[in-house]
């Protein structure tokens, strides 16, 4: 996703807010200590900022804990003043048929910008779970 956005910036004095949300169940407080969840977010987000800087973009990443991440991100995005969300999605398919699951249709009804969605082809996607 950070290449895309990357590859969509207008300028490289633009700024990109990359996040990662961490979704707490409501029987933990949300800022429960979640240190494996938090580990991987961390990488996921170093391994972002390296690819930001490749291309020469200006970044801020953040790791955030929220019940909804949906909600964390539309949030996100109102408080930084956002032109655009880029988000991701894998090819989920449970109970047989493609599924966007729950952050996204929240993303896209209630963003005050523009949304991207990208999803990988299904191919790769099938070749990354083996």
């Amino acid at each position: 996703m950070v290449r895309l956005a990357c590859d969509l910036l207008e300028s490289s004095r633009t700024m990109i807010h990359i996040l990662y949300v961490i979704e707490v169940e409501r029987d933990f407080p949300v800022d429960a200590e979640v240190t494996p969840a938090a580990a991987k977010g961390e990488q996921v987000l170093k391994d972002m900022e390296s690819v930001a800087r490749n291309y020469k973009c200006q970044m801020e990443a953040k790791l955030v804990q929220a019940r909804k991440a949906g909600t964390a991100v539309v949030q996100e995005a109102v408080d930084k003043g956002v032109d655009a969300i880029v988000v991701g999605t894998s090819y989920k398919r449970p109970f047989g048929s493609y599924s966007l699951g729950e952050s996204i249709p929240y993303i896209l009804k209630n963003a005050p910008c523009r949304v991207i969605v990208s999803r990988d082809p299904a191919e790769l996607e099938q070749t990354r779970l083996g």
